[in-house]
């Protein structure tokens, strides 16, 4: 059973912490404390899903219709780059974000390690869920790895195979929470607006690689 798991959380944990769209989004709502516990919440449970889709044999149901898979592929390429593009707009034309550190309030105190704070307005949370349930349920990758490739896996266990998806469920878990609450300590690095125009310019540089790969292998 412990194996079972172990062997699920590993390769579950392998085909998640890649750069990828989903990750570059949550790592993103990290640094600006935006509604983080929810998109890291909405991630996890999004690839429970697809790992229960993918080990209860739903998987051999898509293998069957290939065409979904091209639709899925076309609407991840428009999204990609229709993320891409306002990623851009907004590293070339900023709109003033910054982090700024909180004070210490006895200048005789040794500098403050609290997380720096937002100083722009935030994003309300409807947007932010859905651009991040697009991120993940219009990527084809996330089927391949999820649905497919640890679905694969899983039947190899035997009776087991459940448990192999407990492990696969749990990194999931693991590395988006870690990568969304960890985010924050990344603040003291991002408190000019130049800072935020470099990240976002590189959003917008992942982004529109990974919808290219998406329609050319």
């Amino acid at each position: 059973m412990i194996t079972a798991v172990l062997a699920g959380f590993g390769l579950g944990l392998s085909l998640i912490v890649a750069i990828g769209a989903q990750n570059m989004f949550v790592l993103r709502q990290g640094i600006r404390r935006e509604h983080v516990l929810a998109v890291a919440a909405v991630c996890a449970a999004s690839d429970a899903v697809l790992i229960v889709v993918g080990v209860s044999g739903l998987g051999l149901a898509i293998q069957a219709a290939p065409w979904l898979v091209e639709v899925v592929r076309w609407a991840g390429f428009a999204f990609l780059l229709g993320y891409a593009a306002l990623a851009a707009r907004r590293a070339l034309r900023p709109t003033g974000a910054t982090l700024a550190v909180a004070p210490e309030p006895d200048a005789t105190r040794r500098r403050s390690t609290r997380p720096a704070q937002l100083t722009a307005a935030g994003t309300r949370l409807a947007p932010v869920l859905a651009t991040c349930l697009a991120l993940t349920w219009l990527n084809p990758h996330v089927y391949l790895d999820t649905v497919f490739l640890l679905g694969s896996v899983a039947s190899t266990q035997g009776d087991l195979r459940w448990w192999f998806a407990g492990g696969a469920a749990t990194a999931s878990v693991v590395w988006f929470f870690g990568l969304a609450i960890g985010a924050r300590y990344l603040g003291r690095w991002l408190a000019t607006p130049r800072a935020w125009r470099i990240l976002d310019g590189v959003i917008a540089v992942v982004m529109v690689s990974i919808a290219v790969s998406l329609v050319i292998p």
